[in-house]
């Protein structure tokens, strides 16, 4: 017989940096889940992704035993890291913070495709480049 599912849950955690405080602790005390063995069992899965936000869909069933699902980092994440700023701009229309390489847009599209809802590279690449404009970074070289 099938485990009956109690909840689903989505965070958003440093990879192999988990901690019991104020953002993860209360959620997971809610949804009745061990919160020691949730840090140690998460950061022991993730410790190869160590300063890399990590998606995580936390399924909980009725006994209080779960499933981690890990996505990729989110987009904005990634180009971020690419130009190696701490953040996008304020106001992106007019103040603009870096350039990215459409290279660099088809890397990042390839490591976050199977997390789109599009199987093509170019849709893909086309994603990544507006989330890019939405921040401030322009886009060079189509």
């Amino acid at each position: 017989m099938a485990k009956q599912v109690k909840s689903r849950i989505k965070l958003l955690i440093e990879g192999g940096n988990a901690v019991p405080g104020q953002k993860i602790g209360p959620v997971l005390g809610q949804a009745g889940v061990n919160i020691g063995q949730f840090v140690q069992n998460f950061n022991e899965k993730t410790k190869d992704r160590r300063g890399v936000l990590v998606p995580t869909i936390l399924t909980v069933y009725d006994d209080r035993t779960y499933d981690l699902e890990f996505k990729q980092p989110p987009v904005s994440f990634l180009i971020l890291k690419a130009l190696n700023i701490a953040k996008g701009s304020a106001t992106a229309n007019t103040k603009k913070v870096g350039k990215l390489a459409w290279s660099k847009v088809l890397e990042i599209a390839k490591q976050k495709l199977p997390d789109l809802n599009t199987n093509k590279l170019d849709s893909a690449a086309n994603i990544i480049a507006g989330t890019a404009k939405s921040m401030g970074v322009e886009v060079t070289g189509k």
